[in-house]
Formats: structure tokens, sequence, C-alpha cells
């Protein structure tokens, strides 16, 4: 069982519930998909192609499922819905520094030991992540504003 996973899907989708939402429903289900969508693209390669990284055990694995499905699009919800779009580009910039520390403090606590860790580096290395994590966010808040544009059509 892995305890760390089934704490963090509860405690992050918790959250997502009960916040007071600037998102709309359309929007949040948009950001979902994609979510899933960007994640498994990127983890066919980086995981069962190249054996970058991987949730619990190398390859598919029907335990990994919620890692891919409930944890990482209410995540990205919370980034989008407390984004400060109208505020100066500092407070952007630091929100978005927040966010990457607290996305790179999560990856380091998934690498724990199980049953509390569910994820394994191979050759990745979390420099990688903090590189990749902010193209990553931009590449989030570009399809969000994409959203609005055509919600607005």
């Amino acid at each position: 069982m892995v305890v760390g996973l089934i704490l963090f899907v509860i405690v992050i989708n918790l959250v997502v519930f009960f916040i007071k939402k600037n998102l709309t429903m359309n929007q949040m289900v948009h950001i979902w998909f994609f979510t899933i969508a960007l994640q498994l693209t990127f983890d066919i390669f980086i995981d069962l192609k190249y054996h970058g990284y991987w949730y619990i055990s190398q390859g598919i694995d029907w335990e990994a499922f919620p890692a891919y499905t409930i944890l990482v699009p209410p995540v990205n919800i919370l980034f989008l819905n407390w984004f400060p779009f109208k505020r100066s580009f500092k407070k952007k910039f630091l929100y978005f520094a927040v966010w990457v520390i607290a996305i790179l403090i999560y990856e380091s606590i998934a690498q724990l030991p199980p049953p509390w860790g569910y994820f394994e580096y191979g050759w990745w290395r979390l420099g990688y992540s903090a590189v990749l994590d902010p193209i990553l966010l931009l590449i989030l808040i570009a399809y969000y504003k994409w959203i609005q544009v055509i919600e607005k059509k």
C-alpha cells in the first residue's frame, strides 16, 4: 500500500473541493484533462521509454494510476485558481517561485521510502524538475488563457 500517495490524493482533492473557486467548472474540467494528457504524454517517454523516473514501479502499474489522474490535475487547478493574474509582475514572479519550490519539496517527499514514498528516480534529478517545472507551469497558464479566449467566443 502506498500511504503517501493516498494521503496526497485525499488532501489535495479535499482542498480543491472546499476552496472558493475562481475558475469555472468548464475551466476546471479543461485543466483536469489537459493535465492528464500532458503528463501522460511526457511520462510515456521519460518513464516508459527512457526510465528517467516512475511512480511505484517501472512500467505500467495500476497502483500508480491515481498519480496520473487525480493527483496532479487538482494541483494545477489550485495553482491557477490563486494565480495573481491582475497583479504586478513581481507578485506573479513571487507566486510562481513559491509554487515551483513547493512542487520540488513535494517531489522530494514523494521519494521517501515506502510506504510514504511512491516516486523513484532513474537518471532523473531534482535539478531537471527545477528547470522543467516553470516551463510546464507557463504552458499551463497559456492553456488556461486560451480556454478563456475560447469561452468568450
